[in-house]
């Protein structure tokens, strides 16, 4: 004879939220620390959040994991505004293409974090695949089942901090050679040359990172540049009384040496000061084709505190 308890009621499988119990409440998964940690896992969201998704969820794993998604799009837009003016520049190089990227974050804390390295990483690897040095291109592309951008805001959302792909550049073509240097994280230099090696583009990255050279050949530099220069001497030298023909060499003359001043291949090598960067390319064989250079946070303006008056301000709410 069958006992009384096999007549019973099912136990409703309580999820987490109040007394309400649906037929569909009883087959869905229960909420315990082991599936927190498993939804966990597989988002990198944090332990509360997580423990709030599975309740909105029923315990339902891919619904929670969607209601996290949801939740982090709507963190990063509320974050797109903040100052991103740290991070990092990560670059790749495959064959004879180099590639460097710009992540930006809001802290030089979170610059350190092995996730949002992680993330520079990611980032950097799919950029060598992408044509040109489109951001938005690169940020649509996919990589393991979802694309950067969604990748991006689901760093957002776990970090909590604005992390932006600001810039990237590319450099390498047929027959040419490319090279990359990143000084501390912050500054990135990609140099291409017509032939020479990679360890001669790090060296010239190592002198470009330092004195920062506005262009890196003569040929490089735009004509009204040049013109405004120009207008400048002849306008400084004609001051002077001296007739317009010594005017003329007076000009032309400064303006070699400008051009000295603000080309790379000009400039005296930081490693060897007796001789030029011209030089030294001539002497391993080789010729400047270009360069790029990125610095992290650069042009971007940087907020102020004001320690005292963000006290005094305080002082005087609370008086």
């Amino acid at each position: 004879m069958a006992s009384a308890s096999a007549f019973a009621p099912l136990s409703p499988v309580f999820t987490g939220k109040s007394a309400s119990v649906t037929p569909t409440s009883l087959f869905m998964g229960e909420i315990t620390p082991k599936t927190i940690k498993e939804l966990r896992e597989n988002t990198g969201a944090g332990m509360m959040d997580c423990k709030k998704a599975l309740i909105e969820s029923d315990g339902d794993q891919e619904a929670a994991a969607e209601f996290l998604r949801k939740k982090g799009l709507a963190q990063a837009d509320k974050k797109a505004s903040r100052i991103a003016a740290e991070g990092k520049i990560v670059v790749c190089t495959e064959g004879n293409k180099a590639v460097m990227v710009e992540v930006n974050c809001e802290t030089d804390f979170v610059a350190k974090d092995d996730s949002f390295l992680g993330f520079c990483d990611k980032v950097a690897g799919a950029a060598i695949g992408v044509e040109g040095d489109n951001v938005e291109s690169l940020m649509s592309t996919e990589v393991g089942g979802e694309t950067l951008e969604s990748s991006r805001q689901a760093m957002v959302s776990k970090i909590g901090e604005n992390i932006q792909v600001r810039r990237m550049a590319s450099r390498g073509g047929e027959g040419s050679t490319v090279g990359a240097y990143v000084h501390m994280n912050r500054i990135g230099v990609l140099v291409e040359l017509e032939g020479g090696d990679e360890s001669l583009c790090t060296d010239l990255g190592m002198h470009i990172a330092a004195m920062n050279p506005p262009f890196a050949v003569p040929e490089d530099v735009p004509a009204d540049v040049l013109d405004k220069e120009r207008q400048i001497l002849t306008d400084q030298a004609l001051e002077s009384g001296k007739p317009a023909e010594i005017v003329e060499k007076m000009v032309e003359g400064r303006i070699r040496k400008y051009l000295e001043e603000i080309c790379l291949v000009s400039q005296n090598f930081v490693k060897d000061s007796g001789i030029t960067v011209g030089k030294y390319l001539e002497n391993n064989g080789a010729k400047m084709i270009g360069f790029s250079r990125i610095v992290v946070g650069e042009g971007i303006e940087k907020k102020e505190d004001d320690f005292a008056a963000e006290v005094a301000k305080m002082a005087g709410g609370s008086s």
